[in-house]
């Protein structure tokens, strides 16, 4: 066998290796980020529909009820929770920022509504949902 064949042949045998070495550390950072994203992927995302209809259900006045300032409150709660969270994460969305100030503005007008009408009725609906002026 001449030399030059030889040369070729480790030569072959080196690159061979190299790009061995290149793929498993592709699939390594491949599986990782797979793993990442699994882990995020098995928390079931809850259905908004349900979420409302129980929070409807928990606050209504009476059978049927989804417009007294108690439900509208409670929901508005619900979506301010949800947008914290959010925010947390995200903390330079500020398109998201204003929405949720809008959404806390609509949350103590109400109230404020509430609690000229009918102090009981805001003091019940603030000791539920924990909200304090």
């Amino acid at each position: 066998m001449p030399k030059t064949t030889k040369k070729v042949a480790k030569i072959e045998e080196k690159v061979e290796k190299k790009a061995v070495k290149a793929v498993k550390k592709i699939v390594k950072k491949v599986t990782k980020k797979v793993e990442k994203t699994s882990k995020k992927v098995e928390e079931p995302l809850p259905v908004p529909g349900e979420d409302k209809a129980q929070i409807i259900e928990q606050y209504q006045v009476k059978p049927g009820d989804t417009g007294s300032p108690e439900v509208q409150i409670a929901l508005l709660t619900s979506r301010i929770e949800k947008l914290a969270l959010h925010l947390k994460t995200n903390n330079k969305d500020n398109h998201s920022r204003r929405g949720l100030l809008g959404i806390i503005s609509k949350r103590r007008r109400l109230l404020n509504y509430l609690e000229t009408k009918e102090k009981p009725r805001y003091k019940e609906i603030a000791k539920k949902l924990g909200l304090t002026k």
